[in-house]
């Protein structure tokens, strides 16, 4: 068998060492093997996840062979789950993988308390009574779920959980942690002693454009009563003043600071995002709280005091035009201010720990590092349960979802999931799925579809005609094709829960392969 960090080698440059522990470490519980289920599981096999437990109760048939690459005409008549189980297992022979041959919606029935040892299920084409039941289940046990479902051309995935921490949400674009509008004393000593005019011309053009930034805005406030450039005027003269700093064309250390000059005009303190999360009554630490919160209550401690309303430093800098020196020593600085701020915060959790009845080195070092490297990052999403959002859904929301262009065929095909599986409990079988009585079959699916709309308090709404066509032309059936995209979405978001890394999505995600196009709602 391959060395881990060699058979891993691309994924651990996207979530690191910590990621894949945590990836080694989880139990998966996936209900219903079809094409969908399989697509999601193959996935997470392959990017390690420790153990799999596969529970299926019915048998491969020939249909089968046809949108589900994990069995073959061997496995005919055979246990679907044992089949799918055996060829995952193959994939990656370093995951523990089992199944159980039990129909999922007799299990949730007779055994709720199975579901407990895993750390999260994923649910494919289960019906809307047994979503219900499973998603109570999981959240009085605190099991992440995530349900995913293929129907011809369209399908959706769900996460459901009460509430899901991320420090590491890794945003696409974020500002450099740099506090050009609020330098510390040592920044501000450092380019304090670094002449702007030297008359080297070589020196001149190598000056880090961080403490040209800091020196020239520094300069400004003096002449400013105190204040930083705000209005697009005085942004305009800042630029000018930098311009005009410049003592050669080719100078790209100042050519840097007029892009970069922005960044002196943001405001200073925390984001609104981060003081929501401060503001938060989990903030309010006590011996049930997780480490996530304990070290928000020791974050609000040193923005309210040592850091004087900003959050610890992260301590890197960009590349920039620079001597080696003067890079060093800039570099050092952010550093040095970074880890005596992580001390103090880590300070503070050890001494809240101790508060609150707990062992106060029970949230490692390497832990605190983290949460302060990106403090400014962190991110709390909480998910509504299924009965919530099927009983009393945002009506608002709804409503704006059914009348915009853009959203009515993503909120069509959403009441049309729902219905569909309203329409199979009343008639024992789903829309279209035997030959003849179509026609029949999409005026049973129209009334059922305006009757949940009406349920929800949409009153006089309607789904197009050709939309509810095309649902009863899809016969609940699971092209590959569409499988393997909800398969991937899936295990992505998977993927993010158990790392805690990047920032899962909200609302329903549905895709909608008729038009290419997929959709978050959030009802």
């Amino acid at each position: 068998m391959a060395e881990p960090k060699i058979k891993y080698d691309r994924q651990l440059r996207i979530w690191g060492e910590q990621g894949q522990a945590a990836l080694e470490k989880a139990s998966i519980c996936l209900l219903n093997c079809g094409p969908t289920g399989s697509e999601t599981l193959k996935n997470l096999v392959l990017g390690g996840v420790g153990s799999i437990t596969v529970i299926d109760g019915s048998k491969v048939d020939a249909g089968d062979l046809g949108n589900n690459f994990m069995v073959d005409e061997s496995s005919v008549g055979q246990s679907k789950a044992k089949c799918v189980c055996a060829f995952l297992q193959e994939l990656n022979d370093a995951v523990k993988a089992k199944f159980i041959e039990e129909y999922p919606e007799s299990l949730i029935e007779t055994n709720p308390s199975f579901f407990s040892q895993f750390t999260l299920v994923v649910a494919t084409q289960l019906g809307e009574d047994s979503m219900l039941k499973l998603d109570r289940i999981c959240r009085e046990a605190n099991v992440m779920l995530i349900f995913a479902r293929s129907y011809g051309l369209t399908g959706f995935v769900r996460i459901s959980v009460k509430e899901h921490t991320v420090v590491e949400s890794k945003p696409d674009h974020f500002l450099d942690d740099l506090r050009l509008n609020n330098p510390w004393p040592e920044l501000r000593r450092f380019a304090e002693s670094i002449d702007l005019d030297v008359q080297d011309t070589v020196a001149h053009k190598h000056t880090p454009y961080v403490v040209i930034l800091v020196k020239m805005a520094d300069k400004w406030a003096k002449s400013h009563g105190g204040s930083l450039p705000s209005t697009r005027e005085e942004k305009k003269e800042f630029k000018d003043l930098l311009k005009a700093s410049m003592v050669a064309a080719d100078e790209d250390n100042y050519r840097e600071a007029i892009e970069a000059s922005f960044k002196v005009f943001a405001p200073r303190g925390i984001s609104s995002d981060l003081q929501q999360i401060l503001n938060d009554n989990r903030a309010e630490v006590d011996s049930n709280s997780s480490d996530f919160w304990v070290m928000v209550a020791a974050l609000k401690e040193f923005i309210a005091n040592e850091g004087s309303g900003e959050a610890p430093l992260e301590g890197s800098i960009p590349d920039m035009t620079s001597s080696t020196e003067l890079y060093v020593n800039l570099q050092n600085i952010f550093q040095a201010k970074a880890e005596a701020d992580c001390l103090v915060i880590e300070q503070r959790v050890r001494y809240i720990l101790k508060k609150i009845g707990k062992d106060p080195n029970s949230i490692s070092k390497t832990t605190v590092k983290s949460f302060c490297r990106n403090a400014r990052k962190l991110r709390v999403c909480r998910y509504r349960s299924i009965e919530d959002e099927f009983n009393s859904p945002i009506l608002p929301e709804l409503q704006k979802y059914l009348t915009d262009e853009d959203y009515s065929v993503a909120v069509g095909f959403y009441i049309l999931l729902r219905a569909v599986d309203r329409f199979a409990a009343n008639y024992n079988s789903f829309p279209g799925q035997f030959h003849g009585g179509m026609d029949e079959d999409i005026s049973r699916l129209k009334t059922t579809a305006v009757g949940l709309l009406s349920d929800l308090g949409c009153n006089g709404s309607t789904l197009t005609e050709d939309l509810i066509n095309e649902m009863c032309r899809f016969g609940a059936s699971q092209l590959h094709a569409v499988a393997a995209f909800i398969g991937g979405i899936a295990s992505q978001e998977v993927i993010k829960l158990i790392t805690r890394q990047f920032v899962p999505m909200s609302g329903t995600f549905i895709f909608n392969g008729i038009d290419h196009k997929s959709q978050l709602l959030c009802l």
